[in-house]
């Protein structure tokens, strides 16, 4: 694994890069954001020692879907590649068993938001406050989730 350090308003990756890596933060902290530098850019999370950021780029290879940027001088993360995780089952199945917690608390989280939106789009859709089209997009999605 290699460590990397930065200083406030670093880059760590940015969105739409292709990913191989994983980060463990060890000390300062990483905002997550969406657009970063442009005008509609959006804070998603902020992150700190302990948390780990960049895992599903590394798992599913697909470009970033956010940027990391350090929020703090002296921030200093590890980078962990498939090899990294590979040792971690073998040597330190504690940490791996880190890393899947982060990973299942963050789609929880996100399960939970997907569905007070599906809740908020639904009751918009029954007090008659969406077009047609977009009640009939409601309809459709609520089937699909409900399989």
């Amino acid at each position: 694994m290699k460590t990397l350090d930065f200083s406030v308003g670093d880059v760590i990756v940015r969105q739409g890069e292709s990913a191989g890596y994983m980060y463990d933060i060890r000390s300062g902290k990483v905002g997550v954001f969406v657009n970063y530098g442009a005008p509609d850019e959006k804070k998603l999370t902020e992150l700190s020692a302990g948390a780990f950021f960049g895992e599903m780029g590394m798992v599913d290879k697909a470009p970033r879907s956010a940027s990391a940027v350090a929020l703090a001088d002296d921030t200093v993360v590890c980078e962990i590649g498939e090899d990294d995780l590979a040792e971690f089952f073998r040597q330190d199945p504690e940490r791996l068993l880190a890393i899947l917690r982060s990973m299942s608390g963050r789609l929880r989280g996100l399960t939970a938001d997907y569905l007070k939106a599906c809740q908020t789009v639904s009751e918009l859709a029954g007090a008659g406050e969406l077009s047609d089209e977009l009640r009939e997009r409601v309809a459709r999605y609520a089937r699909i989730s409900e399989e």
